[in-house]
């Protein structure tokens, strides 16, 4: 019989920044976000600490970030996973007003200018399934989220309304321009629900540029939008209302037409798109409106790009209920929504860019199949370890959290369906929306795409 009553012992070595920065770090991620760039925002904003104190301000932007991968901590707990992993270190150990301070300190500013350093695609030249025709495929689209219900809070923002007398927290409406293949941050807008999405869209104009192509829903398919964005240089192809009557200028080979919204020329494409799963057969009208004409861009073929747009829906369940599982925002002030917001803006964009590296050492595996919910939970096993804080060896793109993201890829993407319904990750009963829905997606789904030619106006 083997001896089993034999030990082992495991060493590990940590580096981390010295004396009263050792506890900011966001584990490996901190080689994504490193001290560099978070004391340089720190100088340009002009809220780096006159003095070190226990909370000088480059720890208290690692401590807000790593806030946002444990939204089910509060500051306390958070800086408890930050020292976890620095035994034999003398660290301070701060009152919840310490830390109130601190944050009120720092404002927002950093984590905005954080955010701007490191939006972007997270993709190459080569990367797959985020190109189309030479185009970068990205999408915009908005979504709320719940913050505190307090007085400094209602001051800016306000409760949804609704016949069973509407939300129960003010709501911040985010409108964000995603990277379709990576689901990376593009830009960013967000503010009280008194704007709608396309007040929040005209701020993400200026993150377009030609070799783009911009994919919207009906919310956006009006003539201002459309301008807006073809005057930047970048394509669009946004679906327009069915029953909206576009005149017809000229007929395609394929049975789009072209026409003529405001100022801009489009090809206009309607089609039918039919779902067949063991649930039924359902059939709906779509009528998409594009500036691509290139002869060698056929309307199915744009059809099948439009479905793209939900990696943006993706995008967003991934913040609202993997990284917030579902939770209200923290903050109890407009300046701390603002703070809080960028800081779970740039851990997701940090998670992304580090998915996107594994893959990228891998050309034919597309960066979809890197699962978030891996990456999330590797990155707080690791924060909590205080693991590959600093590189000491030549960069690894890989790395801990994108080796165990290469060791469970998701499979290819499926042909699926599933009702749309509002759904809320911390409650027990079901939405209204989902009665009678099957229970989870139906993986069996045949597609059928047929275009159809408008009749003469």
């Amino acid at each position: 019989m083997p001896d089993q009553s034999g030990t082992s012992r495991v060493v590990r070595r940590v580096t981390v920044a010295a004396g009263r920065f050792a506890p900011g770090h966001l584990g490996p991620l901190t080689q994504i976000v490193p001290f560099e760039m978070v004391d340089a925002v720190l100088a340009e904003t002009a809220r780096g600490q006159r003095r070190v104190r226990d909370l000088p301000s480059r720890v208290v932007v690692y401590l807000l970030l790593a806030a946002a991968l444990f939204a089910d901590c509060g500051y306390r707990r958070v800086w408890a996973k930050l020292i976890a992993g620095l035994d034999g270190l003398s660290v301070a150990t701060p009152s919840p007003a310490g830390f109130a301070a601190a944050r009120r300190r720092v404002g927002p500013g950093p984590l905005h200018a954080l955010f701007d350093l490191l939006r972007g695609p997270a993709a190459g030249p080569g990367t797959a399934g985020v190109w189309w025709h030479r185009r970068l495929v990205c999408a915009f689209d908005g979504t709320a989220l719940c913050c505190p219900d307090t007085p400094a809070n209602l001051t800016v923002y306000r409760k949804g309304g609704g016949y069973q007398g509407g939300t129960g927290y003010p709501m911040v409406r985010l409108v964000t321009l995603v990277a379709c293949g990576t689901r990376a941050l593009l830009a960013a807008a967000f503010g009280p629900t008194s704007v709608d999405e396309k007040g929040y869209a005209e701020d993400l104009l200026a993150g377009l540029h030609p070799g783009m192509i911009v994919l919207a829903d009906r919310n956006f398919g009006y003539q201002p939008t459309i301008t807006a964005v073809a005057g930047t240089g970048a394509d669009l192809l946004i679906r327009v209302k069915a029953g909206r009557r576009l005149p017809v200028c000229r007929r395609c080979p394929d049975g789009s037409w072209i026409s003529r919204i405001g100022p801009v020329e489009v090809r206009v494409i309607r089609c039918a798109i039919a779902i067949t799963t063991p649930a039924g057969p359902r059939r709906e009208i779509y009528q998409l409106v594009t500036t691509v004409r290139d002869a060698d861009c056929p309307a199915t073929e744009l059809i099948a790009l439009y479905h793209q747009r939900w990696e943006i829906e993706t995008a967003y369940l991934e913040v609202k209920s993997t990284l917030l599982g579902g939770r209200v925002l923290r903050a109890r002030t407009p300046d701390g929504l603002e703070q809080e917001i960028y800081a779970l803006l740039v851990t997701y964009q940090a998670l992304r860019i580090a998915i996107a590296d594994a893959t990228t050492t891998h050309p034919k595996i597309d960066p979809d199949r890197g699962s978030f919910t891996v990456a999330l939970a590797t990155a707080r096993d690791q924060v909590i370890n205080a693991a590959e804080v600093i590189a000491v060896t030549p960069v690894d793109l890989v790395g801990i959290i994108g080796q165990q993201v290469l060791n469970d890829l998701l499979p290819d993407r499926r042909a699926r369906s599933c009702p749309r319904v509002v759904k809320r990750a911390i409650s027990k009963f079901a939405a209204h929306t989902a009665s009678g829905r099957l229970h989870g997606p139906s993986y069996q789904a045949t597609v059928s795409i047929d275009v159809l030619t408008d009749p003469d106006p």
